[in-house]
């Protein structure tokens, strides 16, 4: 298994980043470079995306139950243990922002992907037309997404499908100080190969950070042009502390 963790940071201080808004920090990644990542192991990690003091925020909304459709208790459904929360109307803005932005972005290699799966490719150019879409369908609640782990806590490897209509990647930011706030508690992925031993991966997630994963599978080159190589995704066993993130999902659920 392959531990990563995010590059170095380059980020301005603080107070020089809370200036810049989400948009213009997504406008920053180099495209190039995450498509290379998603290409090559279905994962990578963007620069940061959220200051320290937005990442603070959004986890100090956690208890804040009015702000969510629902909770979800993870032992309950054996999903693994520990708590996440999904995001009702209207999302915080922050949340929707750094949504919208992103989406254009993920978009080319959404449709790149589909084409190399002869897939089709029913993403419009903008998140609210896709979201229309998802609407039309009977896909309506909102999946942003905010987890909270404690000592003990664990996410089972999954896929966030929520309906017919799936877009085939996302977003999860952390929000916390990995080492400071919490231990242990690594962004999982594993890989199905055809005819192989399944491969997996183990990130660390910084604070603000982004990392950008397939939600089900990814092109795979073979013998015959391309397969989908299939991915799931969880989250090691926290050790210590409190460790939340962000989880950004491009479609919404039935």
């Amino acid at each position: 298994m392959t531990v990563r963790t995010t590059p170095p940071d380059t980020t301005p201080p603080t107070s020089e980043i809370t200036s810049v808004s989400a948009r213009d920090r997504v406008a920053a990644v180099d495209p190039a470079a995450l498509a290379a990542g998603l290409d090559g192991e279905g994962s990578a990690f963007t620069p940061r995306l959220l200051s320290p003091a937005v990442c603070r925020e959004i986890a100090g909304l956690y208890d804040d139950v009015t702000r969510f459709r629902s909770t979800i208790d993870m032992a309950r459904y054996r999903f693994g243990s520990g708590q996440y929360r999904y995001f009702d109307h209207p999302l915080p803005e922050a949340v929707s922002t750094l949504r919208t932005a992103l989406y254009p972005l993920l978009l080319p290699i959404a449709r790149d992907w589909a084409a190399r799966l002869g897939r089709p490719a029913p993403w419009p150019d903008t998140l609210d037309a896709w979201l229309a879409r998802c609407h039309e369908a009977g896909q309506t609640r909102p999946t942003p997404i905010l987890l909270r782990y404690g000592p003990g806590d664990w996410n089972a490897l999954h896929r966030d499908l929520y309906g017919d209509l799936v877009f085939p990647l996302q977003v999860v930011i952390g929000l916390d100080v990995p080492g400071e706030d919490y231990t242990g508690g690594e962004f999982l992925m594993t890989e199905q190969r055809a005819r192989a031993q399944t491969r997996g991966h183990a990130m660390t997630l910084r604070q603000g950070h982004g990392l950008v994963f397939t939600t089900r599978d990814r092109p795979v080159r073979s013998a015959r042009g391309w397969s989908a190589g299939p991915m799931r995704h969880g989250v090691s066993t926290v050790r210590s502390g409190l460790r939340h993130t962000l989880g950004l999902v491009f479609h919404d659920a039935t």
